[in-house]
C-alpha cells in the first residue's frame, strides 16, 4: 500500500487558479512571489485574474501551473507532510515533471520557474504558427495509431506525442501530415479523430531546437537527486540519478509521455493511491480510466488539502 504525487500538465490552467490558496495559506502566498520574483513578472496576477488567452500562453501557463502544484505542496509540508516519509515515487505529465522534481527537491524553485519560461519560450518558438499540429485519435489501439503516423509520415512529420490512456492516443507533427493521419484514423474506425486548438506540436521531432535549447538550460543549473524517485515521462519507469534525470528531460521535449505505462507502473508496483497536486483533476480522471485499482484524489483547495493531511499525516 503505497502513495504517489503526480503534477498536472498543459491544460489544466483556469483563470483564478491558486487564489483561493493564496487567501488562505501564507505558504502559498510566499512560492506564488517567489515565482513573480524569479521571472521578473508579476504572473501571480495573471493566474488569479486572467486573460485567459494571457494565461493560456506556452511561457506562461507552464510556470504557472508549477507555482500552484508547489504552492500546495508547501502548505502540506508546513502541515507536517513528509514527502521522504509518505510518498513513494513522485511523476507529472509533460511539464509537471519539472513540479515533480521541484516537489521533490531536484530543482530550486526559482530555477524551475526559470527553467519553465525558458521551456515555454522555446517550444513556442521552435515551429512556426501554423506549420505544425496535434490531433486526439481516440477508439483506436497504439499499433494502429503507430502505423497511420508511420504513413502519414511521407508527407512531413507525425508521431505519437502523449499515451494518455482510457485509448486516448494524441498524435503530433506538421500540419499536412498530422491531418492526413486523423483522416487515416476515421478511416480505421477510430471514434474520433479531433485536432486540437494547440500553439505548437509538442513532444515531436519538429520540438528539436527546442531540445537543444533545455539541454543548454539545464546545464547551468544545479540537479540535486529526488528524495523519492520520479517515474520519468519518455521512460514510465523510476529514476533518481540527477544526470539522468536532465537527460530525460531533454528526451522528453520531443519524446512521448508515456502516462498510461505510468499510470500502469504504479498499480503493478504497490501503488494504491494517486494525489494529484495543483491544479484540476484531468489526472485523476486518468488514472480512472487506465487502474481501476489505482483511486485518484485531487489536491488543490483548502478542503482538499485538510482531507488529504487526514490521511497522510
Amino acid at each position: 500500500m503505497s502513495v504517489a504525487f503526480t503534477f498536472p500538465g498543459q491544460g489544466s490552467q483556469a483563470v483564478g487558479m491558486g487564489k483561493e490558496l493564496a487567501d488562505t495559506f501564507p505558504e502559498a502566498r510566499a512560492v506564488f512571489q517567489e515565482v513573480d520574483d524569479a521571472l521578473d513578472q508579476k504572473l501571480s496576477a495573471i493566474m488569479f485574474e486572467g486573460p485567459e488567452e494571457t494565461l493560456t500562453l506556452t511561457a506562461n501557463a507552464q510556470p504557472a501551473l508549477m507555482a500552484v502544484s508547489i504552492a500546495v505542496m508547501r502548505v502540506l509540508e508546513a502541515r507536517g507532510l513528509s514527502l521522504k516519509d509518505k510518498v513513494s515515487y513522485v511523476a507529472g505529465h509533460s511539464l509537471g515533471e519539472y513540479s515533480a522534481l521541484c516537489a521533490a527537491g531536484t530543482f530550486s524553485l526559482a530555477d524551475t520557474a526559470r527553467l519553465l519560461r525558458i521551456r515555454g519560450n522555446a517550444m513556442q518558438s521552435a515551429v512556426p504558427v501554423g506549420e505544425g499540429a496535434m490531433a486526439a485519435i481516440i477508439g483506436l489501439e497504439q499499433a494502429d495509431v503507430e502505423a497511420i503516423c508511420q504513413e502519414a509520415s511521407k508527407g512531413g512529420s507525425c508521431q505519437i506525442a502523449n499515451d494518455n490512456g482510457g485509448g486516448q492516443l494524441v498524435i503530433s507533427g506538421s500540419r499536412p501530415a498530422v491531418e492526413v493521419a486523423a483522416r487515416l484514423a476515421t478511416d480505421k474506425g477510430a471514434k474520433r479523430a479531433l485536432m486540437l486548438s494547440v500553439s505548437a506540436p509538442f513532444h515531436s521531432a519538429l520540438m528539436a531546437p527546442a531540445a537543444d535549447a533545455m539541454r543548454e538550460a539545464l546545464a547551468a543549473v544545479a540537479a540535486k537527486a529526488p528524495v523519492v524517485p520520479l517515474i520519468a515521462n519518455v521512460r514510465a519507469a523510476p529514476v533518481s540519478d540527477p544526470q539522468e534525470i536532465v537527460r530525460l528531460l531533454v528526451e522528453q521535449v520531443t519524446g512521448q509521455v508515456r502516462w498510461r505505462e505510468t499510470v500502469e507502473w504504479f498499480g503493478a508496483n504497490g501503488v494504491t493511491t494517486l494525489y494529484e497536486v495543483g491544479s484540476g483533476k484531468v489526472l485523476t480522471g486518468l488514472a480512472r480510466r487506465i487502474d481501476k485499482s489505482v483511486t485518484g484524489i485531487a489536491i488543490n483547495t483548502p478542503a482538499d488539502i485538510d482531507n488529504a493531511l487526514a490521511e497522510l499525516v
